[in-house]
């Protein structure tokens, strides 16, 4: 089964119809060459970039040679208004304390800490469907909200301080995609930055909604009553090399970048692996079968590791749809890439929609097929060419809580409903604040008999 995929460009287009594609949707604006090609060179008047496929290429930039290819400031200008100054946009020896503070709260170990609010939110997430005609990229992105808040601070999606998080960001959502033109366009130094009046708005409406949270948990953790979840783990967290703690203003970056990045790309990849479900009917009873028999009984994080499938299904949605489509790197020094020189300052940028999608990495790499994730070959592709939380040091911290939230989720979903699709509604997948569909992924949802007892 073939799922939706963007139109590409012709091969030669003018540098006014490549930024109006552009400004459109980044994925369409690229040519089909893309797909199987292993390096390409872009060049404009403002900037060279180096867009690379080939396995090779991504070790060195991502893992071998980090330091070599930092995140762009170009990348915090679009962001800087939510975000601050947190993990996702720092580089050198602020990013290695942050990452050094964040990550042992996202141990493996720790994973079963989360476990409870992966579950009441599923719980959540199928009490809220009612069976009809169904936009699911609002009911995942309501889902994985509820995960998020309830992972870091213990409220409910419906807490009034998470409602109006969640609100205020849908909104900012709407006015601040991820893919903004200066950072992939390297405009010039004297070009204006300018964010929309609304964009600033909203990032100070969250903000400020995070810092009264922060505080709150900041006097909890004073007096002894702070439950154990993530932002009490994170904000008792000292650096093993300073001794220091995160103070409030650079908590409220952390936050925020976990919600975006825990909200956002988690509830991307869930509606489109719903989607690829109800495309394909056979897989989906398999997944509810799966989940029929996994999730029964006493809520246990052990239940995880027996979704199995649900796992591949939602890897396979992953890299058909990867949330964060391209990452953005810029030369610190001289490099020569396939023969050609790479000039301190040049773009590199790694593609994890054209990776994941590569001719020559993948078979029938346009093809929903999870059960690819149990063959050789395609664990020799995903060793190669799959990135949905990028690679080496700069790996996203949540991807092991990513990979136990979505599935829990999609299994909860697929055990409770059957999903079809809607004639005439076809997804068309665009980059905005991730990959997700221009106008929502609308399906049929019906709810499934519930099974009678067993003896």
């Amino acid at each position: 089964m073939i799922p939706p995929k963007p139109p590409a460009r012709p091969d030669r287009v003018s540098l006014l119809r490549y930024l109006r594609l552009f400004r459109a949707d980044i994925l369409s604006a690229q040519p089909a060459r893309l797909y199987r090609a292993w390096m390409a060179e872009f060049r404009t008047p403002f900037f060279r970039s180096f867009l690379c496929n080939d396995p090779a290429l991504v070790r060195l930039v991502l893992q071998e040679r980090p330091a070599d290819f930092p995140k762009s400031d170009r990348i915090r200008e679009g962001l800087a208004p939510l975000l601050g100054r947190s993990v996702f946009v720092t580089n050198g020896a602020e990013w290695e304390r942050q990452r050094r503070i964040i990550d042992p709260a996202f141990e493996g170990g720790r994973l079963r800490g989360s476990f409870g609010a992966m579950w009441a939110a599923a719980e959540g997430a199928v009490a809220r469907i009612v069976p009809g005609e169904v936009e699911v990229e609002a009911q995942a992105s309501h889902a994985a909200a509820d995960v998020i808040f309830r992972a870091l601070f213990s409220i409910p999606i419906e807490d009034a301080v998470a409602q109006a998080v969640f609100s205020a960001f849908l909104a900012h959502q709407k006015t601040q995609p991820i893919l903004n033109l200066a950072a992939f366009l390297r405009l010039p130094r004297w070009f204006p930055r300018l964010h929309r009046r609304r964009t600033l708005d909203t990032a100070r409406e969250i903000r400020r909604l995070i810092e009264g949270l922060v505080a709150d948990r900041d006097a909890a953790i004073a007096a002894g009553t702070a439950p154990a979840d993530l932002a009490t783990r994170i904000m008792t967290t000292a650096d093993p090399v300073t001794g220091a703690c995160f103070g409030p203003a650079e908590m409220v970056d952390q936050v925020a970048i976990f919600f975006l990045a825990g909200h956002e790309t988690s509830a991307s990849a869930l509606a489109w692996a719903l989607m690829l479900l109800a495309l394909a009917p056979e897989w989906q009873e398999r997944v509810a079968a799966e989940a029929a028999g996994a999730l029964a009984g006493r809520p246990d994080f052990a239940m995880t590791g027996r979704l199995r499938l649900a796992r591949d299904v939602f890897r396979e949605a992953l890299r058909l749809y990867p949330p964060v489509p391209m990452m953005v790197r810029e030369a610190a020094c001289p490099a020569r890439f396939r023969g050609r020189d790479v000039a301190a300052g040049d773009q590199v940028v790694i593609s994890p929609w054209h990776l994941h999608r590569n001719e020559r990495l993948w078979q029938d790499p346009d093809a929903f097929d999870p059960a690819r994730w149990s063959t050789e070959a395609g664990r020799a592709a995903a060793r190669d060419a799959f990135l949905p939380f990028s690679a080496g040091p700069r790996v996203c911290p949540g991807a092991g809580f990513a990979m136990v939230e979505g599935p829990l989720l999609l299994a909860h979903l697929v055990r409770a409903f059957r999903f079809a699709p809607v004639a005439g509604r076809e997804p068309v997948p665009v980059a905005h604040l991730t990959v997700r569909a221009r106008d929502g992924i609308r399906l049929r949802v019906e709810r499934r008999p519930i099974a009678p007892p067993g003896p």
